[in-house]
């Protein structure tokens, strides 16, 4: 059974509209156009963009067989990207069915910033993307990991 967790002091989750349009490019494909960009700032990692379905260009993404689960927001699927000969395995998520406390993301998307560039449109400041995903489905987190400060226990 999943372990669900409520955002609060020790992981904080704040959500924020950009207050911009944003873009986000494939290869230099526009693949989302949006003026209601969230952003999801979670504890000590950088911020991510999250994009209404109806902005992105749905006709360029296939859904994967990959699931993570993040025990505050659920678990997420996972989509490839591609256009023009030009793939991406499972550089886009979204939290179908999210936990309640993080309903506001619902049938929203994320991209990888190392597979899509983000970029405001007019004036805007373009989101800061170059985020960790928490878990990419291997059971490893992305993140380097600190040195250990203790010894192994003996087997």
């Amino acid at each position: 059974m999943d372990v669900v967790k409520l955002p609060g002091p020790d992981h904080p989750i704040s959500v924020t509209g950009h207050g911009g349009r944003v873009q986000a490019l494939f290869n230099g494909h526009l693949i989302a156009d949006s003026d209601d960009v969230l952003m999801l700032k979670e504890a000590s990692y950088k911020p991510v963009a999250y994009f209404p379905r109806r902005d992105v260009e749905m006709g360029y993404l296939a859904s994967t067989k990959l699931d993570t689960y993040c025990p505050y927001k659920g678990h997420a699927s996972y989509f490839t990207i591609s256009k023009d000969g030009q793939i991406a395995e499972n550089a886009v998520w979204s939290y179908e069915s999210p936990h309640p406390a993080m309903e506001i993301i619902k049938d929203r998307v994320a991209f990888y910033p190392n597979v899509v560039e983000l970029h405001a449109v007019g004036g805007a400041q373009a989101p800061d993307s170059a985020i960790q995903h928490t878990d990419s489905g291997s059971g490893a987190s992305q993140g380097e990991h600190w040195a250990a400060t203790a010894p192994n226990p003996p087997i």
